[in-house]
Order: structure tokens, then sequence, then C-alpha cells
């Protein structure tokens, strides 16, 4: 069968000054998973799209009086809250091209010519619900997806707001060694602590940066000139990478107008995956660029 199961009803405003036109198209497009709305006025036809969010498609009947079909057409297009609606104008005007045109100006997606062709009319329809219901999956999806960006965000924040405290106590503990007079006559030893100062202080300020970036959106976030080739450096240092691994850097690595804690995500991981999936005893890992067009890579 053609029709599929939906949660919601695919509902459809009819509108149209003569009820008998209305019964009729009802009777036509009429199944499982429809429900329909009926207006009989143009006026009526807005007051019952503002009050109904969930309509999916209007028929709307051109020649009626007071207010036309393209009027009616024209003021919802003006509505934020009914400027989406899918417009089928119902006319039995001529066919001319003015008249047309004036139609799909006015904001309709297509047109049905009285009298009605019973399988033209419900073919139609059947190609509109099926966009409706493909459209509301598609905004379920991104619901759901900004849901689960949030519970990240949040996630990020708290996990970082509790690394700020041991992470700070080791830079401390560091500090406290590289002060000390009998550590500092042990040259391996105050290297050492050096480098686990130099590591603490780089990944307060990397929790500093992450912690900034999960209270701000995406628009908030500032974009900043990032020098590539000392960020890379400093990410090689926090790593603290195996003795056997060597890297090279190549200093002509460009600056960027970015977001600093996404470029630095991105790095991080090429040179994380780099050691880690490498099977050479002294692997070598290289950071360099190629250069095409208006491209780095």
């Amino acid at each position: 069968m053609e029709h599929t199961q939906h949660n919601n009803p695919f509902l459809i405003l009819l509108v149209d000054d003569r009820p008998e036109n209305l019964i009729a198209l009802e009777e036509i497009l009429d199944k499982p998973g429809r429900s329909f709305l009926k207006a009989y006025s143009g006026n009526e036809a807005l007051k019952l799209a503002l009050k109904h969010e969930q309509i999916g498609l209007v028929l709307l009947d051109v020649q009626m009086p007071e207010m036309d079909g393209f009027e009616v057409a024209r003021m919802l297009k003006l509505n934020k809250k009914t400027q989406h609606l899918s417009i089928i104008f119902v006319t039995a005007i001529s066919k001319e091209e003015q008249f047309v045109l004036k139609g799909f100006e006015e904001g309709a997606v297509d047109y049905l010519q009285k009298p009605l062709d019973i399988n033209v009319t419900r073919a139609k329809v059947n190609v509109f619900e099926r966009l409706y219901h493909a459209q509301q999956k598609v905004k379920q999806s991104l619901i759901e997806t900004e849901l689960v960006n949030k519970q990240l965000e949040r996630f990020v924040f708290i996990v970082s707001h509790d690394l700020k405290s041991p992470v700070a106590t080791i830079a401390m503990l560091a500090d406290m060694m590289l002060k000390d007079e009998l550590i500092k006559q042990e040259t391996e030893l105050f290297e050492n602590a050096q480098i686990i100062y130099s590591a603490a202080s780089k990944l307060t300020g990397m929790i500093e940066s992450i912690l900034d970036y999960s209270r701000k959106s995406l628009h908030e976030q500032s974009i900043e000139a990032v020098d590539s080739f000392v960020l890379v450096k400093e990410i090689v240092q926090l790593l603290v990478l195996p003795s056997t691994v060597q890297t090279m850097i190549d200093p002509q690595l460009p600056t960027f107008n970015t977001r600093k804690i996404k470029l630095q995500q991105v790095f991080q991981n090429l040179i994380s995956n780099a050691v880690k999936y490498n099977d050479k005893p002294n692997p070598v890992i290289e950071v360099g660029l190629h250069s095409m067009n208006n491209f780095v890579s």
C-alpha cells in the first residue's frame, strides 16, 4: 500500500466559498492518516491557519467574494507563522500564463484546474503529503541533534570544570619542585619537573578555552588569528609523546583566522591517531602543508 503510518495525521485546509465544493474535495482526498479543516471564506482560512500550526497543505479556491485566493495566499506568506504552508490553488479561471504566474508569485506551489480530475488531484496531494512527513522528520532530527549537542556541551563544561583543580595542583607541585634547591642539583629530575609544569600550564589554558567554548554558542565564540606552527608545537609538548617518536613541524604552517579550540582539536586528534596507529619502531610524524588555490591541507 502507498500509505505509511505516521504519528500525526496529515492536516489539510480546504478553502472554498461553496460548501458543495468542500464536501466533494474532502470525499476525493479522504483516506486513513488524514484530517481536514474547512473554511468558507478567506478570513476564516486565515484564522484557521493561525490557530492550527500543524497544517500540512492548503487547497485554496481562487474565486471567492470579499477576499480572493490570491489575497489569502499573500497574507499567509506575509505571516511568519504561516509562510511555510504549501498552497495549491483550485481554480476555474483561465490557464493563461499570466494567471498561473500570478498564483506562483503569491506563493502557490501548484495548480488544480476545475473541473477536478480525481486521479490527478489525489496524486498531487499524495506527493505533498510525503514531502510534509519528510520535512517533519528532518525537523525532528534537528531538534534531537540540538538536544544532544546541548547535553554534550554541558558534559564538557562539567568535566572541564572538575579538571581545573587537580591540574592546578599538579602545576603548583611542579613549581614547588622547580624552586627546590636539591631538585635543581638533579638535572634529569629538574628537567622532568619543567616538563610537568609546562604541560600542566598549557593544559590549564586548554581547560579554560574549553570552558569558554562550552559557555558560548557558535556565534558567540571569538574568531582570532591562530599561528598553526606555534599551536602544533604546543600540542606536541602537551601530549608528551614517547621518546621513540620524532616530530617534524613545517615552520611555514600558516596563520588562520578561526576558532582556536576547534583547530586545536583537529591537530590534537590527527597527531594522537598518528602515534596510536603507527606500527614502526621509530616513527616520524611530519606536520606540513599543501596549498591549492584557496585551500590548505
